[in-house]
């Protein structure tokens, strides 16, 4: 996720979706490495609470590039104006109309007797019933990233959001000594981001988070008494430093991402990898 949209809600029913790779608590949630199993029968029900993680090495990143192309940033701009509006007509006009590629673990996922847009939809959940309003929020907080990467199988391709670049060996020994998986990291979006010392906008600053990979922990945001202390997220930094940080300012490695081609002089939404199961 990028800045540009509170995205905290939007986090919790795209995890549903399958848009997001399960991640550590948003808000209330506890992250997969607490979840604990039932307990053995005769046991008491009510197990021990977990430990606080301590410090632990940092891994870090590089982030990734915005497009420098002028007409795919004018393109993006036009597009999260469609997804504030949910205008399904105007996106539509926006998707290619034939070709139209759904990459997910499963397989391909687009349904070659389906339009461009039906496909999309599904992919993204623009036809969710339980929020239909979520597809179109996540639209939105893609359209406002600018930042993509080239598709080698499929010249002329780019997808975003990009995953900034780091050492894929110091963070696999970071899960490993850590004990813990990728939905448990989360990354900056930009530098310079304040560690709060509670769940608000104007709470003090702990200081700067650097640019590396941070650890989610659980909290519960019904138990604390700030209007906005849903739009926050509880981390750990490499130093053992607890605080909060803006849901919006930080982001999971394992996103879906919209793919983009340029048929002549326009951009159009070309396909989508990962997405709904």
């Amino acid at each position: 996720m990028r800045p540009g949209w509170n995205v905290a809600a939007v986090i919790v029913t795209a995890l549903g979706l399958g848009l997001l790779v399960p991640h550590a608590d948003t808000a209330q949630a506890q992250p997969a490495s607490q979840q604990r199993p039932p307990p053995p029968s005769g046991a008491p029900a009510t197990a021990p609470p977990p430990t606080t993680p301590g410090p632990y090495k940092g891994v870090a990143i590089t982030l990734p590039e915005p497009s420098k192309d002028s007409s795919f940033q004018a393109f993006r701009k036009g597009l999260t104006g469609v997804a504030r509006r949910k205008d399904r007509a105007a996106l539509t006009r926006l998707i290619v109309s034939k070709d139209f590629f759904w990459e997910r673990e499963s397989g391909n996922g687009a349904d070659p007797k389906k339009s461009g847009i039906a496909n999309f939809a599904a992919a993204i959940g623009l036809d969710t019933p339980e929020d239909p309003d979520t597809g179109w929020d996540t639209l939105a907080i893609y359209a406002d990233d600018p930042t993509v990467f080239g598709l080698s199988d499929r010249p002329g391709v780019v997808c975003g959001p990009a995953d900034p670049g780091f050492n894929e060996d110091e963070f696999q020994a970071l899960l490993d000594a850590t004990q813990t998986d990728v939905s448990d990291w989360f990354y900056p979006v930009v530098g310079g981001i304040d560690l709060r010392s509670a769940p608000r906008s104007n709470a003090p600053s702990l200081g700067k988070i650097g640019l590396t990979f941070v650890r989610v922990l659980a909290f519960d945001a019904a138990t604390v008494s700030s209007p906005d202390a849903a739009e926050f997220l509880r981390i750990i930094l490499p130093s053992g430093r607890i605080g909060f940080v803006r849901a919006n300012q930080i982001a999971s490695l394992g996103v879906s991402q919209i793919c983009y081609v340029k048929e002549g002089s326009a951009w159009k939404i070309a396909g989508m990898l990962g997405g709904a199961e």
